[in-house]
């Protein structure tokens, strides 16, 4: 069984962030054999006076292999450590939605969609857990983290937004690397540019910086690249740096 475990507003100014909980919850649920989850996406949400966030307005979700009669097993966990693990004053949503034929994809990635952009309301988002037939609940405060859970499962669904958790050192500023070379490391999958060009397995790549973020494009852990002013070393492409990475 394939499901989405998506959680939001977790933390204050003043505790780790809601990506570092989220790891924690996946760290606990694997640990009891109950399911393999992948990287952890990260989705920024619309931004906007009338909406209460931390610091970015960001849910996290990640996608696992389970086997079914551990599913409200894993409900529960994800509850019960929101109760126990959420910082004072946050507002905790959590959202765990099961992939399969009789979800309704369109609705849940149109609501993704809208609250990259909208202020979304507590009440649209439960009439759509419920008509969609996935879990979401509230663990504190307002519970307006649910909004920004549902939202967060609909952008993974969708596979064209967001960025994964976590930097990855395989290179020096200035080095260089193939395609193929960096499709070889697990957490990469292809390599495009900014414009969606796919590259190829033999055209080479410039290290940016000395790390790496990886987003998620096309279903795939994208690794991405922005073609080079100045390619007087032969080299046409340069990965992205912290800062062109962040409007991921």
């Amino acid at each position: 069984m394939q499901i989405l475990l998506c959680i939001d507003d977790t933390d204050n100014l003043n505790t780790p962030g809601t990506g570092h909980l989220a790891e924690s919850l996946i760290n606990q649920i694997e640990k009891k054999g109950w399911g393999n989850f992948s990287a952890i996406s990260r989705h920024q949400l619309f931004v906007h006076e009338d909406i209460p966030y931390t610091s970015h307005n960001s849910a996290m979700c990640a996608e696992a292999t389970i086997d079914g009669d551990y599913l409200g097993s894993i409900t529960d966990l994800g509850i019960r450590f929101l109760e126990t693990e959420s910082a004072e004053g946050s507002d905790p949503g959590i959202c765990v939605t099961v992939i399969d034929d009789r979800l309704d994809h369109k609705s849940l990635m149109d609501f993704g969609a809208k609250a990259k952009n909208t202020v979304l309301t507590k009440e649209e988002a439960y009439g759509l857990a419920k008509s969609s037939g996935v879990h979401l609940s509230e663990h504190g405060g307002t519970g307006d983290g649910i909004i920004g859970a549902l939202a967060g499962t609909g952008l993974r669904l969708a596979g064209n937004d967001g960025r994964f958790r976590g930097w990855h050192h395989i290179g020096l500023a200035g080095g260089t690397i193939t395609v193929k070379a960096l499709c070889d490391y697990e957490f990469i999958d292809s390599v495009r540019s900014e414009s969606g060009r796919k590259l190829q397995n033999d055209d080479v790549v410039e290290f940016g910086g000395d790390r790496i973020k990886r987003v998620l494009q096309n279903f795939e852990q994208t690794l991405l690249v922005t073609e080079k002013v100045d390619n007087s070393n032969g080299v046409k492409w340069k990965t992205l740096t912290k800062a062109q990475v962040k409007k991921y």
